[in-house]
């Protein structure tokens, strides 16, 4: 077997990838530490072709070092926006049709094996801080919760590893029927 070369995988470029059809997905990325947790946020954007990320409330923003080790460019492909107030944008988010989902251990949390996407809906996915997870407030406005489950000795997963699952998941059932 023989990996692939950079051509024979025909990625497209930078201002094809921004003019081509977005999966309907903006990621909420609200108060989120680690710059290297965003930037994996940007490349897992970037594979999905994801809408856009918001960077909300103390969430490092592009240009930043160690945003790019991990985005590896995909800070110029993804479009971001930054804002303070994230109730606020996703109140925003929900009059223009979204449906806006917390991923968070909660009461009444939907297991995302069992979370059914509409394809033609708009999501927004909430991902919260590494320690305090989603913000009260923000749980206060979300339409639902989906929960990864989990079967280990620790109660959460990265942040960057569960945006890879939830967007795999996604796409799956919604792209690759």
């Amino acid at each position: 077997m023989q990996k692939l070369t950079m051509d024979q995988l025909q990625r497209p470029d930078v201002e094809t990838f921004k003019k081509q059809d977005k999966t309907p997905i903006i990621l909420v990325l609200d108060n989120v530490r680690s710059m290297h947790n965003v930037g994996s946020a940007f490349r897992t954007s970037d594979a999905f072709a994801v809408e856009k990320i918001i960077l909300g409330g103390i969430t490092g923003t592009p240009p930043h070092r160690e945003i790019e080790k991990t985005a590896l460019g995909a800070t110029s492909s993804v479009d971001w926006e930054h804002t303070i107030d994230t109730c606020g944008r996703l109140e925003e988010l929900k009059k223009q049709g979204y449906t806006i989902l917390a991923i968070e251990q909660a009461e009444g949390s939907i297991m995302l094996h069992d979370f059914q996407p509409y394809p033609e809906n708009k999501y927004a996915f909430v991902f919260g801080n590494e320690v305090h997870g989603v913000d009260e407030q923000i749980m206060k406005i979300v339409d639902h919760c989906i929960e990864i489950p989990q079967f280990g000795t620790k109660h959460s997963f990265n942040i960057s590893v569960t945006i890879g699952i939830v967007l795999w998941d996604f796409v799956s059932k919604t792209t690759l029927k």
